[in-house]
């Protein structure tokens, strides 16, 4: 059938779904003789309300993730008290908060117990290592139909660059594994992607990719470059809007901007750092990429996230915690020292974690094996309470038993340090606006 020369153009074909509603909404953006884009962001205006506002007590924060699931019962929450077959083979030492106990290579650690915020009740049902680790990276399961961003690019969209820096780096590198990057940007442009450094700083001949110059580009070619850029850059956004082409430009600028600013580049100059607090935080892998970590939210980094080593102790858990314990430990509690000492650490938010934790019980090849239900996340600074335990897992650490905390929650709580509205939407692509955050609550009782 042929249709009426009046209904001829642009049309909403309610035989195809579409609502009554959506059929006099566009009859209106019509008669106002409005675009396409206009009227789409009438409609994200609509869907997108206004949220309050979030006085910040963070500037900036560090994520130090230890992949493979450490081990709650060798870390921050042992079972002094249980059997040998629950208790492990290690021994728990007394911090320095009364009756609070850490794992036997967390001696450091414990001396600085009383500067600490401890969540010994985390919980969630993600079993595999992708799964378990894009929920403590973005606060939300994972979705086939969706990939969400990590905090730090969340952290860079809402928050924008200081000082030249990037607001996002990632020390050594990011995390790829089966499921993609998780520590991308999701649904995000790739504009607000991380820096990776592409090297390792406890490396003798450590140096930043793309930080410096090409031999063969001086200062003034360098100027050249740019300049004809900006005119190549400027013409193709004339003609063509696209996040490829704006994230290319932010890439851009963002690349001029650390390689042409001294400040910035000073900032991953490790060799500025005296030889004896290099000494103190370890002259190894955990040592040196805290160090680093700390010098960049010291000069305007928003989010650092830091990996080190692997905690996937299926077997001889034992030899496996003597191994990468002690230099976490040592790092670790001198970069809660070495903030404090600088007047940092109230506003900088430290965080450790990792996807899940490990079974209850020691298995047949003295290992334990992937525990979602019940682990822990260690908190510093940054607003958050100091010297504490949030919450409690049972008597043999098999379930929460007190004050359950979810991957949301926890992301909730971050979010609002940093002064982000975790229920503020963001716009992902198709029009389809996304919580920030979707059911986590802010958990009070770790806040300062």
């Amino acid at each position: 059938m042929k249709m009426h020369t009046l209904c001829e153009g642009n049309h909403i074909d309610l035989s195809a779904g579409h609502s009554r509603r959506e059929f006099i909404y566009a009859g209106f953006a019509g008669g106002l003789g409005l675009s396409l884009p206009q009227m789409l962001k009438l409609q994200a205006a609509q869907v997108i309300p206004e949220v309050p506002k979030i006085t910040a007590k963070a500037d900036s924060i560090i994520h130090i993730y230890l992949p493979g699931g450490i081990a709650h019962q060798e870390s921050w929450d042992p079972k002094p008290f249980a059997s040998a077959d629950y208790r492990g083979p290690l021994t728990p030492v007394q911090t320095k908060l009364p009756g609070v106990y850490f794992g036997e290579h967390f001696k450091n650690t414990a001396a600085i117990a009383d500067k600490l915020c401890i969540i010994r009740s985390m919980t969630h049902g993600e079993a595999a290592h992708e799964r378990g680790t894009h929920n403590m990276f973005t606060g939300y399961r994972p979705n086939p139909a969706l990939r969400f961003p990590s905090f730090g690019s969340m952290i860079s969209h809402e928050l924008g660059g200081r000082n030249d820096l990037p607001p996002y780096v990632c020390v050594p590198q990011g995390i790829t594994d089966a499921s993609g990057d998780q520590t991308g940007t999701g649904y995000l442009s790739n504009a607000y992607g991380p820096f990776c450094l592409g090297g390792d700083p406890a490396s003798s001949n450590f140096s930043v990719r793309d930080l410096s110059l090409p031999k063969d580009v001086t200062e003034q070619r360098f100027a050249r470059r740019r300049s004809m850029l900006e005119s190549v850059d400027a013409h193709f956004k004339a003609l063509e809007k696209s996040d490829a082409l704006n994230a290319m430009d932010t890439f851009y600028q963002s690349a001029y901007s650390l390689v042409s600013s001294p400040k910035a580049r000073e900032a991953f100059n490790l060799a500025a750092e005296p030889d004896k607090l290099r000494d103190e935080y370890g002259r190894n892998a955990a040592g040196q990429r805290f160090l680093l970590a700390r010098r960049m939210v010291e000069a305007g980094v928003r989010m650092v996230t830091v990996t080190y080593a692997g905690w996937d102790f299926h077997s001889d858990i034992k030899k496996g915690f003597e191994a990468n314990a002690p230099q976490f430990d040592v790092a670790y509690a001198r970069l809660i020292r070495d903030l404090d000492e600088r007047g940092m650490l109230d506003r900088t938010l430290v965080m450790v974690s990792s996807e899940f934790g490990r079974t209850p019980k020691i298995n047949s090849t003295n290992g334990r094996d992937h525990y979602p239900r019940v682990f822990s996340v260690a908190l510093a600074g940054g607003g958050v309470k100091k010297g504490m335990v949030y919450g409690a897992s049972d008597a043999l650490g098999g379930e929460p038993d007190q004050d359950p905390v979810s991957p949301q929650s926890l992301a909730t709580t971050m979010y609002h340090l940093l002064g982000i509205n975790s229920d503020k939407r963001i716009m992902a692509e198709g029009g389809r606006p996304i919580d920030i955050v979707n059911g986590g609550t802010l958990i009070d009782g770790v806040l300062a």
